[in-house]
């Protein structure tokens, strides 16, 4: 009798396995936003040098009050772009009187000496009301730091995943799923607090590093009690959450546009998610290969009776110590050649890295669309559910490997053809971005569980964790690629659609595992078939 056969046994797809799927869900969809939150909470609002008491200046030099509005005089303290909005950076050394009545998007304003803002920065907030942007001028000499504390948060998934990976397998996935939900829900909420933008830093730091545990763990935990044939149901569902969460976020970013409130809006929930996951029981194939058979049987029984197959959770106690017995013999045996898992550790985590590198690349400036950010943030994550359907129904017929080949090489072409798209082309290149995204929001779902399904149980949050540290490695990377668009601007389109293409070359070395179990030891592994 295999695991999955015992899984059967006790109910298959029974009330466990719904109640079970439903709670990670539910934390999935709070933990989720956390990955995108800075598109608002770090937004940008429109914004110029600031000029104290421009109406008593004027007053000075006219004699009289003005009766202009602030707009109108800003001219004279302000250059103004061709679309006649006042820049960003500058302003002039002196006030330029009569560029007041002119029209300044059509007169020449060269040679007129400028200086950087003297005073700070005036910000419109009709769309942001405060983010960390405003709040800690962090535009012009100081707008790369916006793009940092996001790589810092990358950072802290990327040490999260070769931390908690490693971790997992040694201690468990449910004790490092119960403590990553409350450091994040204590990171989360304690960031909107932050006195500082270093402080800031840190916090997101910690809140990238429990993401990882939350999601490393989740994962495991739901695919190592699903039997074969409802895993990709199953793990399409479990992956549908981040979906919701960017919509759940773009209608509570549009409500709470105070970057503070909205980070205590998305945190303090996920204390919720603490205090349930304590009901999850330990992954039973993980204590069998830890050798806590008792352990196993008695979580094993507890699902039998939840799926009202009480009965049979008794009758098969025999059996499970004879599979535990022969399980924990395939884990010492002798085969060293280790090819296949050689393979897989080599192949598999550059497609990880690819499909993180160039999600967050597309998703992470959403200002740069001329639509309000909110709705591109909707249409983004709408953009996901006709996607991953159908990569699901792919994944389910076809295969994951050619899933995730097209999903992969797909989308990166089409960033390619977007990056050579002239500027003026607007409604095409935003379409063609939001299938591209789309597109690599599948890839991640079709990823996360071709990674479990690779990776044998004795080192399953191991592997996934060194997938999960590459991925963050892309993920890290992609804000910083971004800034590169001031030296050339087709350099970060380039990367972002390169990358893939080649990563998905390298999954045509990887094995097939529709309808195969999920494997529990290396030999497992070395058993699969690469055709």
């Amino acid at each position: 009798m295999g695991f999955s056969d015992l899984l059967d046994s006790i109910g298959g797809l029974g009330r466990f396995q719904f109640i079970n799927i439903t709670l990670l869900f539910f934390a999935g969809v709070l933990v989720g936003s956390h990955q995108v939150l800075q598109n608002f909470t770090a937004a940008v609002p429109e914004h110029h040098c600031k000029i104290p008491n421009m109406t008593i200046v004027y007053r000075r030099w006219n004699g009289a009050w003005s009766n202009l509005d602030n707009q109108t005089l800003l001219k004279a303290f302000i250059p103004h772009d061709q679309n006649n909005k006042p820049v960003s950076c500058l302003q002039f050394k002196e006030p330029q009187w009569h560029l007041i009545f002119s029209n300044s998007s059509l007169t020449n304003t060269t040679g007129l000496e400028t200086e950087t803002c003297r005073h700070g920065w005036t910000y419109k907030r009709q769309e942001f009301t405060e983010t960390i942007v405003s709040e800690w001028d962090l535009v012009c000499d100081m707008k790369h730091l916006r793009h940092t504390s996001q790589t810092i948060y990358m950072i802290g998934v990327l040490v999260g995943a070769i931390i908690l990976g490693s971790l997992s397998d040694k201690f468990g996935r449910r004790t490092l799923l119960i403590w990553s939900y409350l450091q994040l829900a204590v990171a989360g909420t304690s960031t909107a607090f932050s006195p500082s933008y270093s402080v800031y830093c840190f916090l997101r730091f910690l809140a990238g590093f429990a993401v990882s545990g939350v999601l490393l763990n989740s994962l495991s935990l739901n695919l190592e009690w699903i039997p074969i044939r409802s895993r990709t149901i199953f793990g399409a569902v479990f992956t549908a959450c981040f979906t919701l969460s960017q919509i759940v976020l773009a209608g509570t970013a549009f409500a709470i546009q105070d970057w503070r409130k909205l980070q205590i809006a998305q945190s303090v929930p996920i204390f919720v998610a603490f205090i349930y996951s304590w009901w999850f029981p330990e992954s039973a194939r993980w204590l069998a290969l830890n050798k806590k058979p008792d352990q196993a049987i008695q979580i094993i029984k507890k699902v039998s009776r939840i799926n009202g197959r009480a009965k049979e959770g008794e009758a098969i106690t025999a059996e499970v110590n004879i599979l535990l017995d022969f399980t924990m013999k395939q884990y010492m045996c002798t085969n060293t050649s280790y090819s296949n898992k050689k393979r897989i550790f080599v192949c598999h985590p550059l497609p990880r890295c690819a499909t993180s590198f160039s999600y967050f690349g597309l998703i992470m400036d959403l200002q740069k669309f001329t639509l309000s950010v909110y709705l591109v943030q909707l249409i983004f994550a709408l953009i996901e559910i006709p996607c991953k359907t159908v990569s699901s129904l792919m994944m389910m017929f076809l295969g994951r490997r050619f899933t995730q080949k097209s999903v992969l090489m797909v989308p990166g072409c089409l960033v390619l053809v977007n990056t050579f798209l002239p500027n003026e082309l607007q409604t095409v290149r935003t379409t063609l971005a939001v299938i591209a995204k789309g597109l690599f929001a599948s890839c991640f779902k079709c990823v996360y569980m071709y990674t479990s399904e690779l990776y044998p149980t004795i080192i399953r949050q191991t592997g996934i964790g060194f997938a999960s540290t590459l991925a963050s490695v892309g993920s890290m990377t992609a804000p910083l690629v971004m800034m590169l668009e001031d030296y050339f601007s087709s350099l970060p389109g380039l990367t972002y659609g390169l990358f893939p293409i080649i990563a998905g070359c390298f999954v045509f070395f990887l094995p097939e595992t529709l309808n195969v179990p999920l494997p529990d030891t290396i030999d497992d592994v070395e058993a699969q078939q690469y055709v």
